[in-house]
């Protein structure tokens, strides 16, 4: 008997993929911040797809929506984020979520897969806009009441609690992770980057996500006049943050992994006046590699280069460390399903990659195998409303997932 493989439909996904847009549309983009009216509208508008599939749907305390199978058998989650970022693109997350819903669909359309269970699911503030990862943490009892209790939205202040009550999440209960019901987790994405773009490729195996190590440096001299102090014996807090930036950019490649990248986001002053010299300099700085040796060493060299500055500047000096990451490894078996669909729709045109940037899928991966695909960004362009991949790239990458997905269910099956 010959054994149908799933296939998607194209225009229906590219449809869907247009109409999940128009919740909180933003010129070519989307506007849907976490829990925002059109944030949650798209979510009620999901869990109705998804109980249109014949799958039980819920959303749950924190905003997660599930599709969960009826059958007994273990599912497959496949998903990822529904909100967006501020007046950014179409694709980030959605992509993910609308894959899996497409994916579900198809293998209920396909007799030699409906018994093969795929979850969809879209997980609920990703973005971080009142905790970075909330929805795939809140799954995995990696964050208790008592953060949800202190976390505000970092734009305005609003409580998430307060959120949640205006979300109609109050006293809904948050659906915790049962090893047992789930085989694994796909999640697709847009590369966000322009590696795939520059190199020709159609598809990017994931092979890790990289860790974040993030540090808040604060330099403290000594405020003064600018037009009666002696350049000799000033103590600019202004000047030594500048230094220790440039310090950076000329040390940080000599030591850096191949796929290292590094940022200094925001210096300020205080008091931030022209005829005063700066008395403190505050300095954010973050950087990133899927290797936790490279890591390490950048952060000793990091903290060489703050020392040496504030020797120079005879400014003293605070370093913390706000956030520390860790890169994740994704299952080398789902990788290999992926690179093997990759192969049959996209022969040449895929290539294995580490994410230079966070996702759910590294949250989940701490409690289930877990991979991920990447289709091209037109320009390597996200977090803007300008950001696109080509209908060809969207269709190619929901099929490849598709084929991944049916390999890793019959495989669980054998």
């Amino acid at each position: 008997m010959v054994q149908l493989m799933p296939k998607i439909n194209a225009g229906r996904l590219l449809s869907e993929l247009r109409r999940f847009a128009q919740f909180g549309a933003y010129r070519t983009g989307v506007h849907r911040p976490t829990y925002s009216k059109e944030d949650m509208d798209s979510r009620h508008w999901l869990a109705q797809q998804y109980e249109a599939v014949g799958l039980q749907a819920h959303i749950d305390g924190v905003g997660n929506v599930f599709g969960m199978p009826p059958s007994e058998r273990r599912s497959l989650l496949i998903g990822s984020h529904a909100e967006s970022e501020n007046h950014a693109g179409w694709l980030d997350g959605a992509l993910g979520v609308m894959y899996g819903l497409e994916i579900a669909r198809t293998f209920a359309e396909t007799p030699d897969c409906a018994g093969l269970a795929v979850a969809p699911v879209a997980w609920a503030d990703e973005e971080g806009h009142y905790v970075s990862m909330l929805g795939s943490r809140s799954f995995i009892s990696d964050i208790d009441e008592a953060e949800i209790d202190q976390a505000v939205n970092v734009h305005h202040g609003l409580p998430l609690r307060d959120a949640l009550n205006t979300a109609g999440l109050a006293g809904v209960p948050r659906s915790l992770l049962e090893p047992k019901r789930y085989v694994g987790y796909l999640e697709a994405h847009i590369e966000q980057g322009d590696s795939l773009e520059a190199s020709g490729n159609r598809i990017g195996v994931v092979t890790s996500i990289v860790g974040i190590w993030q540090y808040s440096i604060a330099f403290c001299g000594i405020q003064n006049h600018a037009g009666t102090t002696r350049m000799a014996v000033r103590k600019d807090a202004g000047v030594a943050a500048a230094t220790l930036a440039m310090a950076i950019a000329e040390r940080f490649p000599k030591v850096a992994g191949p796929r290292s990248v590094w940022t200094t986001g925001h210096i300020s002053l205080e008091p931030g006046a022209p005829s005063i010299i700066p008395g403190r300099a505050e300095m954010l700085f973050q950087f990133r590699d899927s290797e936790i040796p490279v890591l390490e060493r950048l952060d000793t060299v990091l903290r060489q280069l703050v020392e040496e500055t504030a020797i120079r500047s005879g400014c003293r000096v605070e370093i913390k460390r706000t956030e520390t990451g860790k890169p994740w490894q994704m299952d080398p078996v789902f990788q290999a399903a992926i690179e093997n669909a990759a192969a049959r729709h996209a022969p040449g045109a895929y290539v294995r990659m580490p994410s230079a940037a966070s996702h759910d899928a590294q949250v989940v991966a701490r409690k289930l195998r877990a991979a991920m695909l990447f289709v091209p960004s037109i320009g390597g362009i996200s977090h803007h409303w300008t950001e696109n991949t080509d209908d060809a790239d969207l269709v190619l990458g929901c099929q490849v997932l598709a084929d991944a997905a049916e390999t890793v269910l019959r495989g669980e099956s054998r």
